[in-house]
C-alpha cells in the first residue's frame, strides 16, 4: 500500500532547509522509494540537497520552484528561499532514476537517460507511468529520445522554474544540481496513477494557420501576417504595447493554443515574448513560445479570467479524484509559474481549493516554466499556462 508524507521548511540556513523538509518528510517511512524535492533559487540548492540526503537515502529528484509552493499547511514562500518534499513509500513499488545535462542532441540525451532509468530500476521494462522535470528549453526532444526507448508510457512533471525568467532555475538529480538537461522518475507498480492535464481556458473566434515558425518556438507569421500584428489586434492591442516581457504578462489570460489531433486536449503555447528587433535568425514582430510550433497547425487564441484560473485548480483536483478507481494516497500538482503570475496575491484561494477538495490526502503544488502530461488518448505532450495534476492511489 502507498503512503505519502510532505515536509517543508523555510529556515534561512539552506541545508538546515533541506534536513527538516527530509526529515518531517521521511517520518515513519519504512520503505521510501523517492522524494521528490522542491526548493527556491534564493536558497542554496546544492546544499539543500546536501541536507536532505544526509536524512535518506531514498533517490531524490526535483527542481526550483517559482516563487513558492504549495502544502497543505499553506503557501510556502519567504525572501531567503524554502524548500518541500513529497516522499513516497511502498513496499511493492520500484522506482528508477536518471538525469542528464544538456548537450547536442537532446533526444539522443532523452534516450540516454530511459536506459540508465530503467536500468537503475533493475530490470528491463518498461515502466507503468514516468516524471520529467527538464529545463525550458528542448523539453518535446527529451520527451521523444525517452519514448524511443520506452514507448508511449503515461507521464506528468513540468520544467524547472526560477522568479523571475533569467535563466537560474536548478534540476535536482540525487546528489546532482544543474541547470540545464533532464531527469526522470520511472515508476513501477501496480496502484493506480493518473492525471489530469489541461489549461481551462475558453476558446475564441480568433483562429489563425501558423504560416512561418524558426527555430521552433519563434512564432515569425499566422495567416501570412506578422505574429504579434496578429495576436495583438485579437486581443485589441497594438504591438508596441506587446514588446518584450509585456507580451508575457498580456497574454496569462489570453494565450494561444493548438488541439491535438483527436481534439481531446487543447494544448497552451505561451507567448513568452513580443521581439522588438529583427535579428539574423528572427524578423521583427515575432512571438517567442515556451513551447514549440509547427506550420500549417491551427492556433487559437484562448481566453480566461483570474477568478477562472483560481476555479480551475479546484476543478482539476475533482477531475483528478474521479478518474481514480481506489482511494488516493497523494497528489503532486504541477501548476504554471505564469498562471501564478496571474493569480498574485489572491494565491491563498488557490491553497483554500486544493485544501478543500484534498482532504487529508498530502500534497505538493509546484510552479513551473512549463507542464507535461496527456489527455484520454492524446499523447504525450509538454505546454505552458497549464496544470498537470497527478493523483497517485493506495492500491
Amino acid at each position: 500500500m502507498l503512503k505519502s508524507k510532505v515536509g517543508f521548511s523555510t529556515d534561512i540556513d539552506s541545508f538546515k532547509s533541506g534536513e527538516e523538509t527530509a526529515r518531517k518528510a521521511s517520518m515513519d517511512m519504512k520503505n521510501a522509494k523517492l522524494g521528490m524535492l522542491y526548493t527556491s533559487v534564493l536558497s542554496n540548492v546544492k546544499e539543500v540537497v546536501k541536507g536532505a540526503r544526509s536524512v535518506t537515502n531514498a533517490p531524490i529528484i526535483g527542481c526550483t520552484s517559482s516563487g513558492a509552493i504549495i502544502v497543505p499547511e499553506g503557501v510556502i514562500s519567504s525572501d531567503h528561499g524554502f524548500s518541500g518534499m513529497m516522499m513516497l513509500d511502498d513496499k511493492d513499488m520500484t522506482v528508477g532514476v536518471a538525469c542528464h545535462e544538456a548537450g547536442r542532441d537532446a533526444r539522443a540525451i532523452g534516450r540516454k537517460v530511459a536506459i540508465e532509468a530503467v536500468e537503475n530500476a533493475k530490470t528491463t521494462r518498461a515502466p507503468a507511468y514516468f516524471y520529467m522535470v527538464a529545463s525550458p528549453k528542448e523539453e518535446e526532444d527529451y520527451l521523444m529520445g525517452i519514448q524511443d526507448v520506452i514507448g508511449r508510457v503515461p507521464m506528468f512533471g513540468g520544467s524547472a522554474a526560477d522568479d523571475t525568467v533569467e535563466g537560474k532555475w536548478q534540476i535536482i538529480c540525487n546528489d546532482k544540481v544543474f541547470n540545464d538537461g533532464v531527469a526522470v522518475a520511472f515508476f513501477y507498480t501496480d496502484n493506480e496513477i493518473v492525471t489530469s492535464y489541461t489549461g481551462a481556458y475558453r476558446e475564441t473566434n480568433n483562429i489563425g494557420l501558423i504560416t512561418e515558425v524558426k527555430d521552433n518556438r519563434t512564432l515569425v507569421s499566422i495567416d501570412g501576417v506578422s505574429a504579434l500584428k496578429k495576436y495583438a489586434s485579437w486581443i485589441n492591442t497594438t504591438p508596441a504595447q506587446l514588446k518584450g516581457q509585456n507580451l508575457l504578462v498580456a497574454s496569462i489570460t489570453r494565450p494561444l493554443g493548438v488541439k491535438d489531433p483527436l481534439g481531446n486536449l487543447t494544448v497552451i503555447r505561451h507567448p513568452m515574448f513580443g521581439n522588438d528587433e529583427g535579428t539574423k535568425t528572427t524578423a521583427d514582430d515575432t512571438i517567442t513560445l515556451g513551447n514549440k510550433a509547427v506550420p500549417g497547425t491551427a492556433i487559437i487564441q484562448l481566453e480566461a479570467t483570474v477568478d477562472e484560473l483560481i476555479d480551475s485548480t479546484g476543478n482539476t483536483m475533482k477531475d483528478v479524484k474521479k478518474q481514480l478507481y481506489t482511494d488516493p494516497a497523494a497528489y503532486f500538482l504541477v501548476h504554471c509559474g505564469g498562471r501564478k503570475l496571474g493569480i498574485g496575491d489572491r494565491i491563498g484561494e488557490v491553497h483554500k481549493q486544493l485544501l478543500k477538495e484534498a482532504k487529508d490526502v498530502p500534497f505538493i503544488t509546484i510552479f513551473t516554466f512549463g507542464e507535461y502530461g496527456y489527455d484520454e488518448h492524446s499523447a504525450n505532450i509538454c505546454g505552458g499556462l497549464m496544470l498537470s495534476f497527478t493523483a497517485f492511489g493506495k492500491n
